[in-house]
This record gives structure tokens, C-alpha cells and sequence, in this order.
């Protein structure tokens, strides 16, 4: 019976210190899709998430221009979305992973 005590207690030690190691995802947003969504820095500095997926590279692939979507936020025709390098750095001071999103709901786009 001891030993029956000893195992279920070391299987419980072992059950609680695997949940509190054990890191779960964090929050994703899509950004850039909505004008009244507030800059991309500002939405890092909220802390409400741990990723940003920059929504949406739509043009790409098959010799065409990459071409980036962002509604509004800025003009990848006149190289606007450049400025796009201070938030994209600020969030990643903050340990947010910025991802960029390929594809979308419209494009064109080629993967081969």
C-alpha cells in the first residue's frame, strides 16, 4: 500500500510540474485590414497579444511585383508602407512575433 502512496504522489508531482512548464500559445491578431484599427504600434502596446499577422501580402509570386494590402494604413505604390519599420521593430521589442500573411480573401498570387 506504501508504495501505491509513493508512486501516485510522484505522479502527481510529476503531472503538476509538466502543466506549470508547459507554455500554451499566446493571442494572434490580424492587422491591417481595418482603417479604425489604430496603428500597428499601438496595437503591440496594448500587451494583449503574443503574435501579429500583417494581413495581407496579396500580390506575389509568378514574376509580379510583390504588393502588400494593408486598407488603408499605407500606399505600397508610393513606398509608404516602409514607414511600417519602426512599428513592426517596436513590436518586436516587446516579444511579439510579427508574421506576414501571404494570400487573402482577393489577389493574385502564385505559389509553385
Amino acid at each position: 500500500m506504501a508504495s501505491y502512496r509513493a508512486a501516485s504522489s510522484l505522479l502527481f508531482t510529476l503531472m503538476f510540474a509538466l502543466i506549470l512548464s508547459t507554455h500554451g500559445g499566446g493571442i494572434a491578431i490580424y492587422w491591417g485590414q481595418n482603417g479604425n484599427e489604430g496603428t500597428l504600434a499601438e496595437t503591440c502596446n496594448t500587451g494583449d497579444y503574443d503574435f501579429v499577422n500583417l494581413a495581407f501580402l496579396a500580390t506575389f509570386g509568378n514574376g509580379q511585383t510583390p504588393m502588400i494590402n494593408l486598407a488603408g494604413h499605407c500606399d505600397p505604390y508610393s513606398n509608404g508602407c516602409t514607414s511600417l519599420s519602426d512599428d513592426i521593430k517596436t513590436c518586436q521589442s516587446k516579444g511579439i512575433k510579427v508574421i506576414l500573411s501571404i494570400g487573402g480573401g482577393a489577389g493574385s498570387y502564385y505559389l509553385a
